[in-house]
């Protein structure tokens, strides 16, 4: 069953609400969802070109739009091999370096098989980057640089974030990303 661009969107932006925020995976992320300051492109049926041209688009967007404060472009049928989405995510950026736009955004990876380096994919951990669909999240750095600087120990997150998700256990964590499609 092909889901429309707007249920997409609504498992998306539960995911968000339920996993990121009140797991505080991203204590940012709240600020951004209640400013109604996210946007949300989605695309099928796409190649890794295809893809790389969305990316830059969506840029390029960025640039003229500065109440946008973040996008996720989500793949929402294609990149389901992880290994075929890490290629992606070097590629977008490799991207952003080739159209100087380094330094001015940055990608977060999220995908639903997604698993650390050194990880085993029944770890618990792996479900702080474990989305819905394969997305690519464009941050913006500026944002992001003011955020950190406002948040007491900012290196402290991926390790608290990887604790929470061990302590709640693997089915638990499975279980508050199923109740979001």
């Amino acid at each position: 069953m092909v889901l429309s661009p707007e249920k997409i969107i609504e498992q998306t932006t539960n995911w968000i609400k339920s996993v990121v925020i009140d797991c505080n995976f991203c204590p940012f992320a709240a600020k951004a969802i209640l400013k109604k300051s996210v946007r949300y492109i989605v695309k099928s049926n796409i190649d890794m070109d295809q893809c790389l041209d969305a990316l830059k688009e969506e840029l390029l967007y960025l640039e003229t739009d500065p109440e946008t404060e973040t996008s996720f472009i989500i793949l929402s049928q294609d990149f389901k091999n992880f290994d075929d989405y890490l290629d992606l995510v070097e590629a977008a950026d490799n991207l952003l370096v080739q159209e100087d736009f380094d330094g001015i955004y940055q990608i977060a990876s999220f995908h639903p098989d997604y698993c650390f380096e050194g990880s085993n994919n029944e770890d618990p951990a792996n479900y702080t980057n474990r989305s819905i669909y394969p997305m690519l999240h464009i941050l913006r750095e500026d944002s992001l640089t003011k955020a950190l600087s406002l948040y007491p120990h900012p290196e402290k997150i991926p390790q608290d974030n990887i604790e929470f998700a061990r302590q709640r256990g693997l089915q638990y964590m499975q279980l508050l990303r199923s109740a979001c499609m």
